[in-house]
């Protein structure tokens, strides 16, 4: 488990790496903005399955579509949900675009990307290390 874990750290891609991050910072505003109303987890979820087939929609009928595994089709449902929930709960919070009004909320957010970006090296240094 902890070698898989491993591996798929060292493999990320750049793209990979910034949605990471992006769940990062989601999950850190989720958290500290927490609002326990199910209206808008539903409203959340409602919007993540409209918007998250028409995504699947405009990806699978490209005409050069190439099939979806199983964590792309996740993440077209995801995405819409985190950005639906995430203006919700800052809604009249003072938030500039995706910035809190508090410096510590943005730096705990972007401390724990730079964390994880962090890990990210050291896992492909060890890799390379143990190569050379």
């Amino acid at each position: 488990m902890m070698r898989d874990l491993t591996a798929y750290l060292r493999g990320l891609t750049l793209p990979r790496i910034v949605l990471w991050c992006y769940l990062v910072w989601y999950l850190v505003t989720a958290g500290l903005y927490f609002d326990p109303a199910p209206l808008l987890w539903l409203t959340s979820a409602g919007l993540s399955l409209v918007v998250g087939f028409a995504l699947i929609l405009s990806v699978v009928c490209a005409p050069q579509a190439t099939p979806l595994d199983r964590w792309q089709m996740f993440r077209l449902f995801l995405i819409p949900f985190c950005v639906s929930s995430f203006s919700a709960l800052v809604k009249d919070r003072g938030f500039v675009l995706i910035f809190s009004p508090r410096a510590a909320e943005t730096g705990l957010a972007v401390g724990l990307c730079a964390a994880f970006l962090l890990l990210v090296t050291i896992m492909r240094r060890l890799a390379a290390s143990r190569l050379a």
